[in-house]
Formats: structure tokens, C-alpha cells, sequence
């Protein structure tokens, strides 16, 4: 599992450079779920021993993204015990800044998986104040990720924990919404979820039983029941040939305000429904923001 980040690769301070994204990998795959006294650490950070597992390096590898966006993702390499021992002499020293290693990749990411899953590497040290950085990868499947351009959207989606940036998030049948900065993100239970410590939203597909059915009376049969907020506590607004529909409000009945929002997104025969709710009554631009950014791709021909 990665650590909860943005935070640096190297250090694990936080990061607020939306141009560098950090993320760290706190052990490879394979000791994933080992008791902790097979894992040895060599006095630093990134040098790693696993009993009956193998040794490792945690090297840094850089990916382009689109928007001038770079990914460095610190993750581990697999090393003979000779190169972990010389890593080990030359950390910190004058040294270091010659150290060239070369290994296997450890850690699954997606959406690379396996092209880059025990990929053999090379890894240098290009900023003695940095982490070794992955300069080559020795397996065909695998040197796009060192030579492409990434869209950030389909990267970053991948990544649940909180990001710096926004990122356009698939929802599935065509559907997706703007996961906004610092949101953390899971599925469960078919609703997708983004979470902060003070706003939350989760976010439901939804397929009208009637078919053909115009999306305005849809909306209508699905908004039966909802609450008859004040003209001010409410927008509808038109979406391509669809629309949309908003309210929100104020319960009381928690020992201190909590405000909610209720949004559905309606085109044909479809509709994505999101629920916020949010401590900070300001807070309901944003609850609008993700609202409006719910959409629905039309197949082209």
C-alpha cells in the first residue's frame, strides 16, 4: 500500500507542487503482509532486507504527465546482496553519487501492472540529495512508461489517496466527475466515494426501468419524495439534452449544523445521482463545482 501523501518520495514531507506528484511505496509486493521482524532495515530508509524474500532499493521512477504534471513514484527495487552491501558503504558518503543499481522492479502500479512488475532496471543517482532514479528499464512492454506522455487523469484516477491536483475520475457507462484536490477516493457497495476530514461525496449510477422515457420526467420520478427546499436552495439547469437538478439544506438533528446537497445529473435513460455533505456552509460552491462536473461521454461514430 502507498503512504498517505502528497509527500515527498524521498523525505515524506508534504508536498504542495501541483507540477511534482509524490508518491511512496512503504514496502515491495512481496513483503506485503510478512511478520515485521523479516523485514531489516539498514539503517536508512530505502535499503531493505527480507528474510526469505530478497533485498532492495528504493529508487524513485518519474513519469510525464499530461498539464507539465511529473508522477515520482518511490518505489523498490530488487537487488543482489552485494549491491544492497555497497549501497549500504556509499549512503550519505561522497560516494553516492556514483551509484548505479541494477535489479527488478517490486511493486505492482497501475495501470502498468505487470509490464512493469519485475521489469529489470537501471537506476542512478542523479541528485545526491534525492533517491536513485530509474534511467532505464530493460523490458520492451515496460520503456513506455519512461519514454510516453500520460494523461493525468487516467493516471492519477488510479491513486486513492489525497492528490494536490484535480483529477477527472471514470464512474463506468460513460459517466464521470471531478474528484477534487485533497479528496481521498474508494468504491463500495457500488458508490464511489471521495472523502476529506470536513466534506465528503458519494456518487450512484442510476438506469430508468422506463423505456424511453425523457430525461426531465426521469428527474421528475426521482426527485419524488425529496425534501421542498426555499427557489433560493435550489437550481435546475439544462445538460446537452438532459438535465440538471439541485438542493440543499441545513439538519440540525446532530448537535451542531451539518450542511447536505443532493444533485442528480439526468441524460437519456441514465442519470448520476452525488450527495455532499460539508462542516463549512462555504463549502457549497465546491458541493456545486462537483455537481456540475458530473458528465456523460456521447459514443461518437
Amino acid at each position: 500500500m502507498t503512504t498517505h501523501l502528497p509527500t515527498c518520495a524521498c523525505c515524506g514531507d508534504a508536498l504542495a507542487d501541483e507540477n511534482r506528484i509524490d508518491f511512496g511505496f512503504n514496502l515491495p509486493d512481496a513483503a506485503l503482509g510478512l511478520p515485521e521482524e523479516r523485514v531489516h532495515r539498514l539503517g536508512v530508509r530505502a535499503l531493505l532486507r527480507v528474510d526469505g524474500v530478497g533485498c532492495f532499493i528504493r529508487c524513485l521512477l518519474a513519469v510525464r504527465l499530461t498539464h507539465g504534471t511529473e508522477l515520482v513514484l518511490g518505489a523498490w527495487v530488487q537487488v543482489d546482496e552485494d549491491t544492497l552491501r555497497r549501497a549500504h558503504e556509499l549512503w550519505e558518503r561522497p560516494g553516492y553519487a556514483e551509484l548505479s543499481v541494477r535489479g527488478t522492479f517490486a511493486n505492482r502500479i497501475q495501470p502498468w501492472g505487470d509490464d512493469l512488475l519485475g521489469a529489470e532496471v537501471t537506476a542512478k543517482v542523479a541528485d545526491p540529495e534525492e533517491l536513485p532514479c530509474v534511467v532505464d528499464i530493460h523490458r520492451p512492454a515496460a520503456t513506455r512508461v519512461l519514454t510516453r506522455t500520460w494523461d493525468r487523469d487516467h493516471v492519477l484516477s488510479r491513486f486513492p489517496f489525497p492528490l494536490p491536483v484535480d483529477v477527472r475520475t471514470d464512474l463506468g457507462d460513460h459517466w464521470s466527475v471531478l474528484r477534487t484536490s485533497g479528496l481521498t477516493a474508494s468504491f463500495a457497495d457500488g458508490t464511489d466515494h471521495f472523502t476529506a476530514p470536513d466534506r465528503s461525496a458519494a456518487v450512484d449510477l442510476l438506469t430508468d426501468d422506463v423505456t424511453g422515457r425523457a430525461p426531465a420526467d426521469f428527474l421528475t420520478a426521482l426527485m419524488s419524495g425529496a425534501p421542498d427546499t426555499r427557489p433560493a436552495q435550489r437550481v435546475r439547469e439544462p445538460l446537452g439534452e438532459g438535465v440538471r437538478y439541485a438542493f440543499w439544506l441545513t439538519p440540525q438533528d446532530h448537535g451542531r449544523p451539518r450542511h447536505e446537497f443532493y444533485g442528480m445529473a439526468v441524460t437519456d435513460g441514465t442519470a448520476a445521482g452525488i450527495f455532499c455533505t460539508y462542516e463549512d456552509a462555504a463549502d457549497l460552491e465546491w458541493a456545486q463545482r462537483i455537481w456540475r462536473s458530473l458528465d456523460r461521454a456521447v459514443d461518437t461514430p
